[in-house]
């Protein structure tokens, strides 16, 4: 699994008033027990321009510039932090045997 974040990473899913949403994807997947790779896409949300041309990837995967996006296995993508917590707690790890 391959999890596209934007600069902050995967850090902010414990502050206290906002928390940030590629953290907390990252969080919910971590607490699913899934092992996943990190890829950084440049660019803030709330930053005017700050995307433009840094997020080729991102738009050609999904059609949208938004992170988190979670690329799966399979090739399936999932969109956005409410999706992947959603994902990641339908969908725990399997533990060896």
């Amino acid at each position: 699994m391959l999890l596209y974040t934007c600069p902050a990473g995967t850090h902010g899913a414990s502050a206290p008033l906002l928390k940030h949403p590629c953290g907390v994807a990252a969080k919910a997947l971590e607490e699913s027990g899934h092992s996943y790779s990190t890829k950084v896409v440049g660019g803030f949300k709330h930053v005017p321009l700050s995307r433009i041309g840094r997020r080729r990837e991102i738009l050609e995967l999904t059609g949208q510039q938004d992170v988190p996006v979670l690329v799966l296995d399979d090739a399936d993508t999932v969109i956005g932090t409410a999706a992947i917590v959603a994902w990641a707690r339908a969908h725990p790890a399997q533990q060896p045997a």
